[in-house]
């Protein structure tokens, strides 16, 4: 089901670009066969795997512990372990009370299998929760008026480099069009640096998703994205066919480790001059030295055509509980604590600092890079997530096979797509 977004007022109107307007299907229960034990401390099953966002959560953790109404009993999994393994989660017999993931469409495909705990007493009974945009009100909503999620934090997407770098090539001017952005790759190849760092290696493949999604929100806008991965269009439409057009027009100035190397290890690359750019989130940060942090700077994705209104990738990031817990009085407190101002600082404080609070009254982390990406969302007309938070964790398989294929054989993509549309028909048709 297509995602209805934000226009820019009520997005500008809400959290400052906190987060989009999409409108879940699905109903919500909190009831199942199976239930966690109602003692002990709660359980909260943790992607955030990387050293500083590990750290944050380890803090976070231990303020609830000093505020006395409950304990949380944190187990952190490594990113791409916990993505493959949350289906299994959710369904077992006795599994963690609470989870980070994603709302929107991605957390309604759980919350239609009865998955998800009914969260709208948290809702209703949070002072702080009372704050939040309409925006996340919608996000965290399924359309039977169920509250699924409880957003904390929110950031962008962009073209990352460090600032250094790009001095020492002699890049002066940041392109601002598809012609500027070819010009720019032309230039980094012939300092002998890859341009385009890429890192859809080894179990992060879905790193090449947001090529997909800005190539398709640029030239054919996010509506049009939107029901495309919906199944209202055809990924072997004509539409679609002129993303991987201009696509291959950059293909040459990629890393030729991109499909080897996984994010965290392409990142590396970047930091360390052997790639000159990459399309990522500022998740990436929490894996980086702190002394880089103040080096790094990005531009938005190139306008390709400059009649689609322009629209940026901003995830939003949060909780949601387990339908199948037994301790559902302690999952309200800790999910009430994880939504105030304090619990955001807190987790700003201690990971890179390069996401955006979702509590209207938090305070951002305030520097250069971080004021410019709440510039950098609050420009943009519409705000999509990520492919597979604006369809479903299901079909994101299928995306990371044919965008695989693609860029190992570009000249094969009609039968790709061919591939791509009879898979994701399976996934639209389950």
């Amino acid at each position: 089901m297509a995602n209805h977004q934000p226009s820019r007022r009520r997005f500008l109107a809400g959290l400052g670009g906190a987060g989009t307007a999409a409108l879940l299907s699905g109903c919500v229960t909190s009831t199942s066969s199976a239930k966690s034990s109602s003692k002990g401390a709660v359980t909260l099953q943790s992607n955030l795997s990387a050293p500083q966002a590990k750290t944050a959560m380890e803090d976070l953790v231990a303020a609830y512990a000093k505020k006395g109404s409950g304990r949380a009993g944190l187990n952190t999994v490594a990113a791409e372990t916990f993505r493959t393994q949350l289906p299994t989660y959710l369904t077992s017999a006795n599994p963690p009370d609470v989870l980070t993931w994603y709302p929107g469409s991605v957390a309604d495909a759980y919350a239609r299998k009865n998955l998800l705990l009914d969260l709208d007493e948290v809702w209703s009974s949070s002072p702080d929760l009372k704050k939040y945009s309409k925006a996340l009100n919608s996000l965290c909503t399924s359309s039977a008026g169920k509250k699924v999620f409880v957003p904390a934090t929110y950031y962008w997407w962009g073209m990352f480099y460090r600032k250094s770098n790009f001095a020492k090539w002699g890049v002066s001017e940041l392109p601002k069009n598809w012609d500027d952005f070819l010009g720019l790759c032309e230039k980094l190849k012939s300092k002998g640096v890859a341009p385009i760092g890429l890192g859809a290696g080894g179990n992060t493949p879905w790193v090449a998703s947001a090529w997909f999604d800005y190539l398709d929100i640029r030239i054919n806008g996010a509506q049009y994205h939107r029901e495309l991965l919906a199944g209202k269009h055809r990924f072997d439409d004509p539409e679609v066919r002129r993303v991987f057009d201009r696509w291959q027009e950059a293909l040459p100035y990629f890393d030729p480790n991109g499909v080897a190397l996984p994010f965290q290890d392409a990142t590396t690359a970047l930091l360390n001059g052997k790639t000159g750019m990459m399309l990522i989130g500022t998740f990436f940060a929490d894996a980086a030295p702190k002394s880089a942090l103040d080096d790094i700077d990005f531009f938005r994705f190139p306008v390709v055509d400059a009649k689609v209104p322009l629209a940026e990738e901003a995830p939003v990031d949060g909780y949601f509980a387990s339908a199948r817990t037994g301790r559902t009085d302690q999952v309200h407190d800790l999910l009430s604590y994880l939504a105030t101002a304090e619990a955001q600082e807190i987790y700003i404080k201690g990971s890179s600092g390069t996401v955006l609070p979702c509590n209207p009254d938090a305070k951002d982390a305030g520097t250069a890079l971080v004021k410019k990406g709440r510039e950098h969302i609050a420009a943009a007309a519409e705000i999509t997530q990520f492919f597979n938070r604006d369809s479903s964790d299901a079909l994101q398989p299928t995306a990371d096979t044919a965008l695989t294929k693609f860029l190992a054989r570009p000249k094969e993509i009609g039968g790709i797509l061919t591939d791509w549309q009879r898979d994701a028909q399976k996934i639209w048709n389950a």
